[in-house]
């Protein structure tokens, strides 16, 4: 990758991605128009990013750390970015024009990619959705898909637009911030907090100020894994899903001394996945005021005692198991007293009436209601399944129907429109993959009803059977087996024929579809649920998937269900249908489907499906042997490596990286004008990033290193210098020396040729940090711990 101009390429591939739009010009920059809307640390983050790339393009950063530097923005793979796609009969490779360029190991930069956005808690504005519709329609396919976990992803995007993407996102207030990767992800709650008829109290404010305070915590930065928090305000509905999550709150409330008081019970170690935990009671009661210092002695725990090196046991619910949850408790409460108090666990506490929400003074609807005419009967099934009667007199919660989950640009836009008519931008994502408009007047209901109807967006159904949730599947994901999306659209498909015949029960049945095993789509806590797989029938792959039974949708997904085994995927609609036949035909009184599920046994269950699990002969019906919604024969060939997870990359590679990239704006701030500044912002940020790299090598001394250039300094003479671990085989303590040097002379008036000095001094320094990190790991200096012991030990030696 060396020896061409990284910014032409750049350029080319712009055009490449957007051959119908010209280059912005150079003082007409999506970062210059919105300098003054950007929060100056998130345009600081963006920045970093794009210099991180630039570095990445010409090969001067590791693709591993690349990787997951993308990831903690959001930024993932997508199916076939190894470069190649399969027919159905052989792999063929995609022609990508610079296929040597990759954006993590196995990953081509210019294949096209997925971007995650944090919706926490789901709460949106009217702007907002209007920024992400211009996002969705200029730089991907013009569909936003809602996930389980209420983000916003986009697909088919180019990496080069990435970072213009995410000002764009910034500007409105949204982050993508560890939207990946091993860290912290979206802050999920109940979409109907705040107007629930059956909640404790109003859970929003509680989400968000957790998402915000550990939005790029250095207490999170060093998992294993993904770490995954979610909020409820009651037990007994499924809309937080607390039970699942690897940290979750449940609103409660107390008397003592005949005073009311709020809190949360706390749960620890949930999680799906091909191995699922249901999550255990940590404290019964956790006041407001303890909620951020308890989460973040557990998030310290988790970094400090989960598996690192084997991924697929590096979840918190597998060190919970571990540990037991007296001893895990334990630890968290002896992690929490050792914590040093921070102003921001309390600081938020008095903003939490600034959530209360509220609806129009008045309806939009004055007088007689607007004329339905033949769509009647669809607005009372709509109203039947769509609408519920908030807590608030006289006050609605719409939710709107996405089937997948997904809504268009255009679609989205008008939504925004539609928005601010009837409500106070009262609108959230939710955790089945659509969306809901809160406190809509009952007067305009059949108003809204018709706008709604005006965008295809009033069909009915909403969190019924008919309304199935599905992960991207084959479609995008590089690990999913079989369809989840060809299945669920099948499926809804013929359910929605007999939807309006179904009563209640039937209707309450939650289907949700995984294309692999990994959970995604929450298969394991539906009522049916399915799971991709596969199997070899002579000489030939025929998709399937697993049929789960058992789970509990209701009381925060507080059962998870079992496999009867697989059955091929063109006969799952089939085995649905068995089911649902099945239920009303046999069930007793007001029994739900679960309650039957139990009744009737598995194994009676099994008996009756086995038929359906045959497979013709190829000859006899080819249409087996090709998935849902895909013309090809059905094949293997395209699985790749996932990047759920991201690779366990160091807070010591981070902080090199991170050091990389201010030495390279550092090399940028040189190129304009020397006299307007840039030479004394350059030597600062040349400084910058030598103390970034000192203290990358810090953390594994002291992972709470301080940031300030004193400390790190005075550490890095104790540790790197005096013990000589620092110096170079050949030039000893040469290296170390210009850094402690520029330390001295930090205060001094910059001139363009000690700035030039420094630039390239801070350069050989860094790349020395990396050697120095190299040695280290080869010593089994890896940790506070292993650095501890190797300091005893060179002290015995010297004595």
């Amino acid at each position: 990758m060396k020896g061409f101009d990284s910014g032409l390429l750049i350029k080319s591939l712009v055009a490449l991605a957007h051959p119908q739009k010209s280059m912005p010009s150079e003082t007409r920059t999506w970062k210059a128009a919105l300098a003054d809307q950007i929060p100056p640390h998130m345009a600081e983050e963006i920045d970093t990013f794009e210099s991180q790339m630039e570095l990445r393009v010409q090969d001067k950063l590791e693709e591993k750390v690349f990787a997951e530097l993308r990831l903690r923005r959001g930024a993932y793979g997508q199916r076939y970015d190894n470069g190649f796609r399969d027919n159905g009969r052989e792999s063929v490779e995609i022609p990508f024009p610079n296929k040597h360029l990759t954006k993590g190991p196995g990953t081509k930069w210019e294949a096209p990619g997925m971007q995650r956005i944090k919706i926490p808690y789901g709460g949106m504005t009217a702007e907002q959705m209007n920024v992400l519709a211009d996002i969705a329609e200029e730089y991907s396919d013009s569909i936003l898909h809602i996930t389980t976990r209420q983000d916003i992803q986009l697909h088919f995007l180019s990496m080069v637009d990435i970072p213009d993407m995410h000002r764009r996102l910034a500007a409105v207030g949204i982050t993508v911030r560890e939207a990946c990767g091993n860290s912290v992800r979206n802050v999920t709650a109940c979409p109907l907090a705040g107007v629930c008829r059956d909640e404790t109290f109003d859970v929003t404010g509680y989400a968000n100020e957790t998402a915000q305070y550990f939005l790029g915590h250095r207490d999170v930065q060093d998992f294993g894994r993904k770490f995954k928090v979610a909020f409820s305000g009651c037990k007994q509905h499924p809309c937080g899903l607390t039970y699942m999550h690897d940290l979750g709150l449940i609103a409660t409330e107390r008397e003592v001394d005949g005073q009311k008081q709020y809190g949360f019970e706390m749960y620890v170690g949930g999680g799906l996945g091909a191995v699922p935990h249901l999550a255990k009671l940590f404290d019964e009661f956790v006041s407001p005021e303890e909620l951020l210092p308890l989460s973040q002695a557990i998030a310290r725990v988790f970094a400090r005692l989960g598996e690192k090196q084997n991924r697929n046991k590096a979840r918190i619910k597998f060190l919970v198991a571990k540990l037991g949850i007296e001893e895990f408790r334990r630890l968290v409460i002896e992690e929490r007293a050792a914590i040093e108090a921070d102003p921001e666990w309390t600081s938020w506490l008095g903003k939490i009436p600034e959530y209360e929400e509220g609806g129009l003074p008045e309806p939009l609807t004055q007088g007689a209601a607007p004329d339905l005419g033949d769509e009647a009967a669809t607005f009372d099934y709509w109203k039947a399944t769509n609408v519920y009667a908030q807590r608030q007199a006289g006050f609605n919660a719409i939710t709107i129907a996405l089937p997948l989950g997904d809504i268009t640009a255009s679609q989205t836009r008008l939504l925004a429109d539609v928005v601010r008519r009837f409500t106070h931008d009262t609108i959230r994502t939710t955790v089945e993959q659509n969306v809901m408009i809160r406190w809509v007047h009952d007067a305009d209901l059949p108003a809204l009803f018709l706008a709604l109807k005006a965008i295809n967006l009033h069909a009915p159904g909403a969190q019924t059977i008919i309304d199935i949730a599905a992960c991207p599947g084959t479609d995008t994901c590089k690990l999913g087996i079989s369809s989840s999306r060809g299945l669920a659209g099948e499926l809804r498909r013929r359910l929605a024929h007999k939807a309006m015949q179904y009563d209640e029960a039937v209707r309450n049945i939650r289907i949700k579809v995984s294309g692999c095993f990994n959970s995604c789509s929450q298969h394991t806590v539906a009522e049916i649920g399915f799971y991709g797989s596969n199997r070899l029938l002579s000489g030939r792959r025929v998709p399937h998937f697993h049929l789960i039974l058992g789970g509990k949708w209701d009381h925060n997904a507080a059962e998870y269900g079992q496999s009867l085994g697989v059955v091929p995927s063109k006969r799952v609609p089939d085995v649905v249908e068995l089911l649902v036949d099945w239920f009303m035909r046999d069930r007793q009184g007001e029994e739900a489907f679960p309650a039957f599920v139990n009744r009737i046994g598995k194994k009676a269950i099994k008996e009756q499906v086995k038929p359906l699990t045959t497979v013709p002969a190829y000859e006899e019906d080819p249409s087996f042997y090709v998935d849902w919604a895909d013309a090809r024969e059905y094949t293997l060939g395209d699985i790749g490596i996932g990047e759920c997870a991201g690779e366990v990359v160091t807070l010591t590679d981070f902080g090199v990286a991170t050091a990389e990239s201010a030495h390279f704006d550092a090399t940028l701030l040189l190129e304009g004008d020397s006299q307007n500044g840039n030479v004394q912002q350059a030597q600062d940020k040349a400084f910058e990033s030598m103390a970034k790299a000192a203290q990358a090598l810090l953390k594994l001394q002291n992972i709470d290193i301080s940031d300030d250039p004193d400390a790190i300094v005075a550490d890095f003479r104790t540790y790197f210098y005096d013990t000589e671990l620092f110096f170079d085989p050949f030039a000893k303590g040469k290296f170390a020396s210009y850094f402690l040097k520029a330390y001295e002379s930090r205060s001094d008036t910059a001139t363009l040729d000690s700035a030039k000095q420094l630039i390239e001094e801070a350069r050989l320094f860094i790349e020395a940090s990396h050697e120095c990190y190299g040695r280290m790991a080869e010593k089994g200096i890896t940790s506070p711990v292993s650095f501890k012991k190797w300091l005893l030990d060179n002290e015995l030696a010297k004595a």
